[in-house]
């Protein structure tokens, strides 16, 4: 399993207009091949962060989406960005 996790930095008066543009991404991800997951939210104490979590199959489901996924979203509203790439091993459900 592939995790995506991280955070955005984005200008504040311009988070909601990002995550808004970003539905595409979103709903075309969930529906992409070896997508478990996917998620962009605003921070709930950070104004200017949007936090990342994605959940892959493998690293080839990650790289086939970003080889064709949306390109309609605009990135001109962040700052910074700290997202990595995590493969896992093994994993137990806490459900």
């Amino acid at each position: 399993m592939i995790i995506v996790a991280g955070h955005l930095v984005v200008r504040p008066d311009r988070r909601q207009e990002m995550l808004e543009q970003h539905h595409v991404v979103i709903t075309a991800a969930r529906a992409a091949p070896g997508c478990l997951d996917f998620h962009l939210s605003a921070d709930p104490l950070e104004p200017d962060r949007v936090n990342v979590h994605e959940r892959w199959e493998s690293v080839a489901a990650v790289e086939r989406f970003r080889g064709s996924g949306p390109d309609g979203a605009r990135w001109d509203a962040v700052l910074a960005a700290d997202v990595r790439q995590y493969d896992v091993a093994a994993w137990t459900s806490l459900t």
